[in-house]
């Protein structure tokens, strides 16, 4: 202050000067004076003159301000009071006392024009903001946080450009993103603030905040706060992250691909007592059921908000959302939002929608969750926000839910309806609703019920059983002539609430359950009362709240018209569009049709599908039904204006086309069996793969195993030969004379081998000696001329030969054998020996067991060489053995050929004999018939006897005659 008075003059001045002059004075000294400390007292006093005389500190010092922040950069307290100043400047905050409103109003319009004038000023030159992010990384209290908190005022006057130099500027969102790990509280909080003002609007900073680990940090701090629990640092960090998250797709999935969605779980543990809440805790946790729903907005894509949804179920945040939902004491805003919150966590999510099916609430008997939901909502004594978001998460409970639309109309029906009165149903408390005086409680039972039959044609068809008891004595009506009794009506009826809301709630269930239902429309327009009344409503010029009303009917009229299947003949498409024509007019009808989609209410509905309305009396549509009206409202003015012929063929085009589906849906089928044939094929191929692989490397492992075990053989054989070195001095000895114990074993082996040889010699030869043998039977029995009996007999004594041959092989190999078993038994006789020499005596000396020792080595390398000539010997006779069984093997080779050579020219005699006998008998029989042609002739013939007699004469005589001479 003594500086002040200095400057302004002193005390003994006579007139004291402006507030513009003093500040053109200090001006002057921070930019003239050359000590550090004349100009830090002057830049103190602009800042403590800057609040006061904000305007003028601005334009006259602000240039002389930057220049201190460039050159003096070094002393931390002199720009620490710049960057004070500068954020006085250009803040909006006014600490203005008894003003006016109206004053007050336009003064903080000034103000704010005033900051964004200065805020233009300084970042006019981008390398101001680049500076200040500098002095941002200084760890001195004294200028990081008057940064901090001009940087955050510059967001807040000109948050787009400051953003972009921010975003353009080297390493300048991660300078920002390390106030959130500093240990002073005051800084870190303050740059939570920042960051809200840098991250609004700007998806590219939101991204690189996000990947600079912000969500880590964030929620630590709100755990270390104490999470719901904690104070106004908690809300400021939840601020950020719905700034973070909030219509950012890729932050969203980062968000959950980070696991970061199973740490919001503590946050909504609530205790049995949740009376005295605090404000902030309610705040609190509004901000982090906000934050779950920005997770899964039905704005956000289906994929990403399925996925959250699962995750949500998986790590029991949804189960703790409900127990929010059913537990006693919360207050209402908080029971509102989190009613909202579970809406949007179940809607079309078939998991999830299927456990809020089975959450009960704490009541005895329990009761569904669902069902005292609809008792709040269809309770004109609760607030309207809540019945509204009973009616939204309804709503979402049923979204292509078809199990719980079908559980919802079972309620309704007879065979389910629970006789003895003693629980109250989902469908008794839409029906009591439906049917109340409170017109909203009529809108919204209405509506419940219509997305109950939202593209479930089935259940449209079964809603038509539903029989009502609208009185004692009378008979039931069905539920759909009860809507239309209420309908017809109108005003009759006193309602509390608004005229055309219940009509309006009627005709949207109506016009649900009739679409793309034929069998509805029959029902409808059974009842001969329903047209009349739909064409004087839509024929009547009423004001402007009708409108909406007759603009629905004539969608309810077009309905009946479209989807009419001319099964009543008094009502066929073609007699209600002669109706319409006759008593409304083509042009008025579609003019009163397009009332509908004018409206601004039907506008508001159409944006998004949470219902949500300034007041009781706006709530006219539902979300579905825009989307409803917008498909029919086309279709039911080409329907109107087309012919009869054109109907027909529409008609005929419908049925191929119905054709046309059957045989695609047909097909459809047969390839759905045959994918799943082909699965089953794959997965039984993946099967025998598996297993073939599995096979592969147990093979491997067994191998392995084996190699191994032979490794292991060897390397123990190996080890035992060196134990048996080290150990046994008996064997050291017969190594050293050359005598190995292989070789023993080897002869051991040739014997054995010889005898084996020998007994396959053995039965050779008995094979050879049957097939002489039956040789030579065969033989004996053949017959035939005097060669052939000489050959078999040569053939005989040949085979005796080598019969003989063989015996005295045979002799020979029984020799050789006794030869080998005397061989073997000397053996024996030597290994005991050896084995009794091993074990010497302990008594004896040395000298005496070197003797032995010596003359049994002696006596066995002698029987060895004997053994070894033995075995050459029977080697050498094992081959004459085999020499001559080769050629005892082609003799009868030889035999055998012989043997078929004789066979076969005995065959070839035989056959001769025989031509000769036939010819000798044919010569005799041709003789024969000579001599009796002959004889009948008359010429003498002599028989055989007597030419043989007379040449027997003639024999004897001239034998008699040679005697004689």
């Amino acid at each position: 202050m003594n500086f002040l008075r200095g400057v302004m003059g002193g005390p003994s001045a006579g007139a004291q000067p402006s507030g513009a002059e003093t500040i053109q004075k200090l001006c002057d000294r921070v930019a003239s004076s050359t000590l550090l400390d004349d100009r830090r007292d002057a830049v103190r006093a602009l800042k403590s003159l800057s609040k006061k005389y904000r305007l003028e500190v601005g334009f006259q010092a602000m240039e002389h301000l930057i220049n201190v922040l460039q050159t003096d950069r070094s002393d931390s307290e002199i720009i620490g009071y710049a960057l004070d100043t500068l954020f006085n400047i250009v803040s909006n905050d006014l600490e203005e006392e008894e003003q006016d409103d109206l004053e007050e109003e336009n003064s903080q319009k000034q103000v704010d024009d005033l900051g964004r004038q200065f805020t233009e000023i300084f970042i006019k030159q981008q390398e101001n903001v680049t500076l200040l992010l500098t002095f941002l990384e200084e760890f001195d209290f004294q200028v990081r946080w008057p940064g901090v908190k001009l940087l955050t005022s510059l967001l807040k006057q000109q948050g787009p450009q400051v953003q972009q130099i921010i975003l353009v500027s080297p390493m300048g969102v991660s300078r920002l993103m390390d106030l959130l790990a500093d240990s002073r509280e005051v800084i870190r909080n303050d740059g939570v603030l920042l960051l809200q003002q840098l991250t609004k609007s700007n998806a590219a900073i939101q991204k690189i905040v996000a990947f600079e680990n912000a969500f880590e940090r964030l929620l630590d701090i709100v755990t270390d706060e104490g999470n719901s629990d904690g104070g106004i640092v908690v809300e400021d960090c939840l601020l950020l992250l719905q700034n973070l998250l909030k219509n950012n797709n890729s932050n969203q999935n980062f968000f959950k691909e980070g696991s970061y969605i199973q740490r919001m779980k503590p946050w909504f543990e609530v205790g049995d007592d949740n009376s005295g809440w605090s404000a902030q805790k309610v705040t609190n946790l509004h901000l982090m059921l906000q934050l779950v729903r920005v997770l899964v907005s039905p704005t956000n894509p289906p994929g990403a908000t399925s996925s959250c949804q699962k995750t949500m179920f998986h790590c029991g945040l949804l189960q703790q959302l409900c127990t929010i939902l059913m537990a006693t004491g919360v207050p209402a805003d908080i029971l509102t939002e989190t009613i909202n919150t579970v809406s949007e966590v179940i809607r079309g999510c078939q998991m999830n929608q299927d456990y809020f099916a089975s959450v009960n609430a704490p009541s005895n008997p329990p009761r569904s969750a669902i069902v005292v939901l609809l008792m709040s909502m269809v309770n004109e004594r609760q607030p309207f926000v809540l019945r509204c978001a009973v009616l939204y998460c309804f709503q979402c409970f049923l979204y292509k839910n078809q199990k719980g639309q079908g559980e919802i109309v079972s309620t309704l029906l007879p065979s389910t309806i629970d006789a003895t009165g003693n629980s109250v149903s989902a469908g008794q408390l839409l029906c009591g609703g439906l049917f109340s005086t409170d017109s909203l409680s009529n809108w919204c039972a209405a509506v419940a019920l219509a997305h109950a039959l939202q593209d479930n044609a089935t259940l449209k068809e079964q809603l038509l059983r539903v029989q009502l008891a609208t009185s004692i004595g009378n008979p039931p009506v069905s539920l759909l002539q009860q809507c239309t009794n209420i309908l017809s009506q109108g005003d009759k009826i006193d309602r509390r609430g608004s005229k055309v809301q219940t009509r309006v709630g009627l005709l949207m269930l109506l016009c649900t359950w009739l679409s793309d239902c034929p069998i509805a429309v029959t029902h409808f327009l059974h009842n001969s009362a329903n047209i009349p009344f739909l064409t004087g409503q839509i024929a009547e010029n009423l004001g402007e709240e009708e409108q909406l009303v007759q603009g629905l009917c004539a969608l309810l009229l077009g309905i009946c018209i479209y989807y009419n299947d001319n099964s009543l003949e008094n009502c066929r498409k073609e007699k209600l569009k002669q109706l319409i024509e006759k008593r409304i007019g083509k042009e008025n009808f579609i003019e009163k049709l397009g009332f509908i989609s004018k409206h601004e209410l039907y506008s508001r509905a159409a944006q998004k599908p949470q219902p949500s309305f300034s007041s009781p009396d706006h709530m006219m549509f539902d979300h579905e039904f825009t989307k409803l009206v917008k498909e029919l409202e086309g279709i039911i003015t080409k329907a109107i204006y087309k012919s009869s012929e054109e109907d027909k063929q529409e008609e005929e085009v419908k049925k191929t086309l119905e054709q046309h589906d059957n045989i695609v849906t047909h097909y459809k089928k047969v390839i759905r069996e045959q994918d799943q044939q082909l699965e089953e094929l794959k997965q039984k191929v993946n099967t025998l793969k598996s297993q073939n692989e599995q096979l592969q490397t147990a093979v491997t492992q067994q191998m392995s195993q084996i190699q191994q075990h032979k490794d292991q053989y060897n390397l123990l054989k190996v080890q035992l030969g060196k134990d048996n070195q080290h150990h046994s001095s008996h064997s050291d000895m017969l190594q050293m004379n050359g005598i190995q114990p292989e070789e023993i074993s080897k002869l051991r082996q040739e014997i054995e081998e010889l005898k084996n040889k020998h007994e396959v010699l053995q039965g050779q030869l008995r094979e050879k000696d049957s097939v002489i043998e039956n040789m030579v039977k065969s033989l004996q029995s053949e017959t035939g001329t005097t060669e052939q009996s000489s050959q078999i007999t040569a053939g005989l004594e040949h085979g005796n030969e080598l019969h003989r041959e063989l015996e005295a092989l045979r002799i020979q190999i029984q020799s050789q054998s006794s030869d080998i078993s005397k061989l073997q038994s000397e053996k024996q006789e030597l290994l005991q020996q050896m084995n009794r020499a091993s074990v010497p005596a302990l008594g004896d000396s040395g000298a005496v067991i070197a003797a032995k020792n010596s003359e049994l080595e002696g006596r066995l390398l002698q029987e060895i060489k004997e053994l070894k000539n033995e075995a050459k010997a029977l080697s050498e006779e094992k081959a004459l053995l085999k020499q001559h069984l080769d050629s005892v093997n082609s003799t009868v080779a030889v035999l055998q050929n012989e043997k078929s050579q004789l066979q076969q020219e005995v065959a070839e005699s035989k056959k001769e004999q025989d031509d000769l006998l036939v010819l000798l008998a044919d010569q005799d029989q041709k003789i024969l018939a000579l001599k009796n042609k002959l004889k009948e002739l008359g010429e003498p013939v002599e028989d055989e006897d007597d030419i043989e007699s007379g040449d027997q004469g003639d024999e004897d005589e001239e034998e008699d005659g040679e005697e004689e001479d």
